[in-house]
């Protein structure tokens, strides 16, 4: 059983869909991964399309038994997560 992690880019938008979406599925088709971590250090920004990426993610992780938690948010990133109420979903530290 294994913790893996997915390092955000800056700007967590539209243009990153390819590859967080590419990155997430490895792990997800990977049947020793039991968590995934969304590193979110460096974003400074996001926006309505990153937020409905990790809806998809969390819909398809949690139907594997797999938890996702985001990590390393800065303040001004971690109250749009509140805001949406991604606290809900996910574990925000």
């Amino acid at each position: 059983m294994s913790k893996k992690i997915i390092q955000i880019h800056e700007r967590f938008d539209f243009g990153y869909y390819k590859e967080f979406t590419k990155e997430y599925q490895l792990l997800l088709a990977d049947n020793s991964v039991t968590e995934i971590v969304l590193d979110f250090r460096y974003v400074g920004y996001l926006d309505s399309s990153a937020l409905g990426m990790m809806v998809l993610l969390h819909k398809k992780a949690k139907s594997k038994n797999i938890s996702v938690r985001i990590s390393g948010t800065k303040e001004r990133t971690k109250e749009i997560l509140q805001i949406a109420n991604f606290d809900q979903l996910f574990e925000i530290s």
